[in-house]
């Protein structure tokens, strides 16, 4: 019977159970929420990126979920610093130029400030300078994709959360909280 759990990774967590850095100090990893053997994660997350994982002892199915080629939808909630366009969010829907390529299109729209737990340390606020929430929907998962593109369009992300992979969401689960699917 494959396992699947899904996780609610904090903000300044690996997405690894090791440590294999050259820091000099010990970065939080996995294991610090995940004492379950065998089961790893499908695909990663950015340390400074927080919200679903999906971890599973079954290698098929890990391939799946994190292989660009199977097309898994990923979902994100980012808080990006600006006032979006029609422009830029139309941009965002037919895919941009990255340094390594251009994206597929994404499914985004900007919506209101969800209601999410608060970030430790906050994000930076300026009085000056507005913000909005998007949610984001792409089928591929380039390194640090949805940063760059949407700083790609002049929205520069603050706030990055993974709300759901596929079938799978956050509902429910609590940052640092794990629970079965």
């Amino acid at each position: 019977m494959t396992r699947i759990i899904l996780f609610n990774k904090p903000f300044d967590v690996l997405s690894q159970f090791t440590d294999k850095g050259t820091e000099g100090t010990a970065r939080r990893t996995l294991s610090e929420f995940i004492t379950v053997p065998g089961v790893y994660p499908a695909g990663r997350l950015d340390r400074d990126s927080e919200g679903l994982m999906v971890l599973t002892d079954n290698g098929k199915l890990q391939a799946k979920i994190s292989n660009p080629k199977f097309r898994s939808p990923k979902t994100y909630l980012a808080q990006v610093e600006g006032t979006p366009t029609k422009d830029q969010l139309e941009q965002l829907r037919a895919g941009v130029v990255l340094k390594d390529g251009p994206t597929r299109p994404a499914q985004v729209e900007q919506i209101a400030p969800p209601d999410l737990w608060e970030r430790d340390p906050p994000v930076r606020y300026r009085k000056t300078v507005p913000d909005a929430w998007l949610r984001l929907t792409i089928t591929e998962g380039r390194n640090r994709q949805v940063r760059r593109m949407t700083a790609h369009v002049g929205l520069p992300c603050l706030r990055l959360v993974r709300w759901s992979v596929g079938e799978w969401s956050l509902d429910g689960i609590a940052p640092g909280t794990w629970r079965d699917a």
